[in-house]
């Protein structure tokens, strides 16, 4: 028998042939149907996996970092990067220990990108090769590194700490942590503007011996 031609039914009494099922493949680009929370959490509160790497490094950093000032007899000129280093130092250690929170302390150490930038402001500052139209460039690259990766990251885990996570025991030590941060990071970058935008502003003083922040 002739086989029937495409586009024509087939005959009476014969079954269809049936089609393999596939599931869909998803692609890179489609949304999930499910999205993930902001910070993952099991029912206790704890976030599976063990802490990155990065925390005791960066907890490590700021250690060798508060003993330099020490050391180095700096401690009066640049007390609040001792307290600052004394509440990061703190904070890393309680979310090593716990496994709490850790996307929101990874999400704090994008702070490090601003970093790049402050740091080459101070190093065009303490150079002696006149280069005022790299220092123009770095200056306002660096207002927007600071917006970008130290006040919007800072304002989100604020507001989510505010919102989301109970105000006691861990919850609270880490919101009053992130509550001075918030104002040192301020005072910052009020002083930023201050020395790089607004020179008239600025009082006399002696500079010798304080760090890049300060004017």
């Amino acid at each position: 028998m002739a086989p029937a031609p495409q586009g024509t039914a087939p005959p009476r009494g014969s079954l269809p042939r049936a089609r393999a099922q596939h599931p869909p493949r998803p692609h890179c680009w489609a949304p999930q149907a499910s999205p993930a929370p902001p910070f993952p959490q099991r029912g206790d509160g704890t976030q599976a996996g063990p802490p990155p790497h990065a925390l005791p490094r960066s907890a490590g950093y700021f250690i060798h970092d508060s003993l330099d000032i020490i050391f180095n007899h700096q401690s009066r000129s640049s007390w609040e990067y001792l307290v600052h280093h004394a509440m990061a130092i703190s904070a890393f250690i309680s979310l090593i220990i716990t496994g709490r929170f850790l996307v929101a302390a990874m999400l704090l150490l994008l702070v490090e990108v601003s970093n790049i930038f402050l740091t080459a402001r101070m190093l065009l500052k303490m150079s002696n090769v006149p280069s005022p139209a790299l220092y123009q460039a770095n200056k306002y690259v660096n207002l927007v590194m600071y917006f970008a990766f130290r006040l919007a990251p800072q304002a989100y885990l604020t507001w989510y700490f505010l919102r989301h996570v109970e105000v006691q025991g861990q919850g609270a030590f880490l919101t009053a942590n992130l509550l001075l941060l918030d104002a040192m990071i301020l005072m910052y970058f009020s002083r930023l503007l201050r020395s790089d935008f607004c020179p008239s502003l600025r009082k006399g003083r002696d500079v010798d011996g304080e760090k890049f922040l300060i004017d």
